[in-house]
């Protein structure tokens, strides 16, 4: 990035002093009399002295707690660092610490349904499922799952969950049977919460056939609890009579005795989320997140980083299967007003968010790089069309935001607010560089690293490098690391995942930059994951279904950059005399997405004669991906059979839509 690059926005001093970051910076100041002039010096003081910033924000922030101890870090090593260690707290009493009238959640459907719930009325709402789990045997440590779309009651059912101190696990209803197998079938769900349908791009979607699936798959299983989405509550009781161990939400929570709800202290390290990796090398790693952790990191981030406050009005584009719901439920905690929408963002025109936006006065407006991009295509200009008084920062995520894209929102959506380009992941819960409204806007650049957090970018060597490309990492224990993953007892698949690169050194993953002026610029995965929309995908999804294929013998799929974007190639190696016409084209196509997701649908279906290996057997698609893209294959003499690399080389199919 040049160093005479010119911010696209700039805030005012007035601006800066206003926000709670600057306020926060202040403090440091005065609580132990630094001179912190700016973000970037503040930023070196809370990786310099984390355990004397993390206590800053817990008291900052008002964490509550039954206690929390004298101890701050404990055995400060990666794996292995116990932040909090004498705390005892809930995460679910943290974000229902308002129980009064302003409004909390705002449902809107695709359909044009809307609904909402006052804070007030979301604590009832969460007493009494609480109580009706309870009810059911839910104890502290169990696994609750969710088969849900992005509506109130999946927010009530998480609350009710972690009020217990039970786990919360979620995946989208666009999954397929074996993409929800490969997850839930893992943890042993005592309850199953799951939408009986919904809607997307004009459709409705009958989830019952899944639901009787997983229901019969999954043993653990002792009640599903079905909620009425895309069918009345009386049609979706009468379609669940015959399913055994079932019932409406609406009966589950009758049948249960009316009790206060009260708020199980737990550790600051006790599970409180399983998310899911995307399953590159088999079935999805299930990755534990902690209370403690989960909870001070989306303080942090909300408060200091978007400068959430009870006046505002937060919105992103999700599914309850991505990481970004969790992170945007736990906005209740500033008391600010969620908007949950569950739908296509293109239905029923392009401009639908943004009339939203301005319906609901959203005054922070979440979504994806591969959004944005779609939007300028569509020849959507927002700023022309809508008034979007409130809207003050637009979020992107899920893969990196091209410069165009910055442009085009300060061009086309709007030119006073702050552009914030995120990134961390389901591995964290969180970000490790994000936006600050206290600083400019660099196009193709993330703003900041995020406080307390040691990011850097090390070369090959092991060496932090600034002004040139190499991997994030997180050189020092941060409290939202994984408390682990499930099932792996002996902590040798968490310690693969993170800690095989640099010993006691996160690595993420990610091909990255840090900047002269601090920013961060991130080029994409350095592993082989799919990402197309932002969506992480593992290829050994993809694989499972396309050997369902009689007529496919083998097969390599690759994520090619594309529009801004990335999409989803898979390259076959047919039986003999099979040829790939359009019918087996779309026979592919059409298996992969029944058992998995519309973005496992590979974009481009292209026959080859050989796929390259490695000695031992293992394919290679960081490989095929380089010479896709035209860059060199290191190691070929790892190959057994590196002639095979030419089949990919200039090929005019990738070249076109």
């Amino acid at each position: 990035m040049s160093k005479t690059a010119q911010p696209l926005w700039q805030p005012t001093p007035e601006a800066v002093a206003a926000t709670q970051m600057d306020r926060f910076r202040r403090l440091v100041n005065e609580r132990f009399s630094t001179k912190l002039e700016d973000y970037h010096a503040l930023h070196q003081w809370s990786v310099d002295h984390r355990e004397e910033f993390w206590k800053l924000l817990w008291d900052e922030t008002g964490v509550i707690a039954s206690e929390r101890g004298d101890t701050v870090l404990e055995n400060d090593e990666m794996p292995g660092a116990r932040w909090f260690p004498g705390a005892r707290l809930n995460f679910a009493e943290n974000l229902l610490r308002y129980r009064d009238d302003r409004t909390a959640l705002v449902e809107r459907l695709e359909n044009g349904s809307r609904r909402q719930l006052t804070y007030a009325e979301l604590f009832a709402r969460v007493e009494r499922l609480a109580a009706a789990l309870a009810e059911q045997g839910v104890v502290e440590g169990d696994r609750v799952a969710g088969f849900m779309p992005n509506v109130m009651d999946t927010v009530v059912a998480m609350l009710a969950t972690a009020s217990l101190g039970a786990i919360w696990t979620s995946c989208s209803p666009d999954f397929g049977i074996n993409g929800v197998l490969d997850r839930f079938g893992q943890v042993a769900p005592k309850i199953l919460f799951a939408c009986e349908g919904y809607f997307y791009n004009g459709k409705t979607i009958d989830s019952l056939p899944r639901i009787r699936e997983i229901a019969a798959r999954i043993d653990s299983l002792e009640k599903i609890v079905v909620v009425p989405v895309a069918r009345s509550a009386d049609d979706t009781a009468a379609a669940v009579a015959d399913l055994p161990g079932s019932t409406t939400v609406e009966a589950f929570i009758k049948g249960a005795p009316e009790q206060p709800l009260t708020f199980v202290q737990t550790e600051f390290n006790h599970p409180l989320y399983i998310m899911y990796s995307s399953g590159t090398t088999g079935v999805p790693k299930c990755i534990v997140h902690g209370a403690g952790g989960t909870l001070l990191q989306h303080l942090k981030e909300h408060r200091l980083h978007c400068d959430l406050d009870r006046d505002d009005t937060l919105f992103y584009f999700t599914t309850c299967g991505w990481m970004m719901w969790n992170w945007l439920v736990s906005g209740l905690a500033c008391g600010a007003t969620l908007v949950l929408f569950d739908g296509s963002p293109f239905y029923p025109a392009a401009e639908s968010l943004w009339d939203m936006a301005d319906e609901e006065g959203i005054s922070v407006f979440g979504t994806s790089a591969k959004y944005i991009a779609a939007l300028e295509k569509a020849g959507r200009k927002p700023r022309e069309t809508h008034k979007l008084e409130n809207l003050r920062a637009v979020l992107s995520t899920g893969s990196p935001l091209a410069h165009e894209g910055f442009r085009y929102v300060y061009r086309d959506i709007k030119a006073d607010l702050c552009l914030s380009s995120i990134s961390g992941g389901t591995d964290i819960i969180s970000c490790f560089a994000l936006g600050n409204p206290a600083l400019p806007v660099y196009a193709g650049e993330l703003q900041c690293r995020g406080l307390g957090m040691a990011v850097e970018v090390w070369n090959d060597d092991g060496e932090p490098v600034v002004g040139e490309k190499g991997e994030l990492v997180c050189a020092k224990s941060f409290p939202c690391m994984p408390i682990g993953f499930w099932n792996d007892e002996d902590g040798s698949r968490y310690h693969s995942a993170y800690f095989e690169n640099w010993p006691g050194v996160w690595a993420h993953g990610d091909y990255a930059e840090i900047t002269g002026h601090g920013g961060v610029i991130i080029y994409g995965r350095s592993d082989a994951v799919l990402n197309p929309g932002g969506v992480r995908i593992g290829t050994a999804e993809i694989y499972r279904q396309v050997e369902k294929v009689e007529e496919v013998l083998d097969s390599i799929c690759i994520g090619q950059e594309w529009q801004d974007d990335v999409r989803v190639v898979l390259f076959v190696v047919l039986r003999d005399g099979v040829t790939l016409d359009d019918e087996l084209v779309q026979k592919i196509r059409t298996t992969i997405r029944a058992n998995t997701t519309p973005r496992h649908v590979p974009a481009k279906v292209i026959q080859v004669t050989d796929i390259p290996r490695t000695i031992s057997g293992k394919i290679v698609e960081l490989a095929v991906r380089n010479v896709v893209h035209g860059k060199p294959v290191k190691n070929q003499e790892a190959l057994a059979n590196p002639e095979a690399l030419a089949l990919y080389k200039n090929l005019p199919e990738l070249g076109s839509n």
